[in-house]
């Protein structure tokens, strides 16, 4: 594997996988894409990993795609774009569907397919004066491949104005409307962030993360009916009797920290 993106694996369990193309802002190519999904295949089959960050190297966290690779596809028959736009779907819904959780550190501009990893990831913390846009329109593109992800972080509501304006926007209106949790005022501080999150997740239970977030998939955007309410309960039922559960309300009652 080239050295477009790293991996690295700290003594907490801590996997941060780092874009590395400052050069030409950390923009998507197709081997960038088979790299990444690598990473996030990587980090998910290690055990010992309990949470996975998504950091950049330089002044932009992701420019979107390479307008180089993107003067090339124009060159592509149907089938070759198709084929080439599906690398970065496989890659998105792997990140998206990763059991572990996940966190972006956006320490400077997102645009296009940034936005996309940003949404696919459970947590996301920005600089104050990161910059955003979904600016495929200007283009004559759309943003299909990361629509699914960043519709469900921001509503069809705000997806409707921002994909079709491509507008920029600041760092607190991607916190208004969703696409971002937490605003720091610098990169010093956004490593603190990451260092207490890091340490919240040490204290949960690594099966019950998973389960939750396999939850909230199943769950979302579903009535309510008897066919979810039977789910819901029967998960609850399996959780209770896990050993994880057993574990932690054992260590709860013992009044000491649960071994996981």
């Amino acid at each position: 594997m080239s050295d477009t993106t790293t991996l690295q694996i700290d003594d907490l369990g801590v996997a941060t996988i780092t874009i590395n193309r400052p050069e030409v802002h950390n923009a998507f190519d197709d081997h960038l894409i088979e790299e990444l999904s690598a990473r996030f295949e990587s980090a998910e089959n290690e055990d010992d990993v309990r949470l996975v960050v998504i950091a950049a190297r330089g002044r932009t966290f992701c420019a979107g795609a390479d307008l180089e690779w993107m003067r090339k596809s124009a060159n592509f028959s149907k089938e070759e774009n198709i084929a080439d736009s599906r690398k970065l779907a496989e890659a998105l819904h792997r990140l998206d569907t990763m059991s572990k959780p996940t966190l972006a550190l956006i320490q400077g501009p997102a645009y296009g397919g940034g936005i996309g990893v940003i949404a696919a990831c459970d947590i996301a913390i920005a600089v104050r004066s990161a910059t955003f846009s979904l600016s495929e329109v200007k283009l004559g593109l759309i943003p299909a491949v990361v629509s699914p992800y960043v519709i469900g972080a921001v509503g069809a509501r705000q997806a409707r104005r921002y994909f079709l304006t491509a507008e920029r926007f600041d760092a607190q209106e991607a916190y208004r409307i969703g696409l971002v949790h937490l605003i720091v005022n610098d990169e010093g501080e956004m490593r603190a962030a990451a260092e207490r999150y890091a340490r919240m997740f040490m204290e949960t239970a690594p099966g019950a993360v998973a389960a939750s977030k396999d939850l909230i998939a199943s769950v979302r955007d579903k009535a309510i009916s008897a066919d979810l309410m039977e789910d819901t309960a029967r998960r609850i039922a399996d959780r209770r009797a896990s050993d994880e559960a057993r574990e932690g309300i054992g260590a709860f009652f013992d009044k000491r920290k649960p071994e996981w």
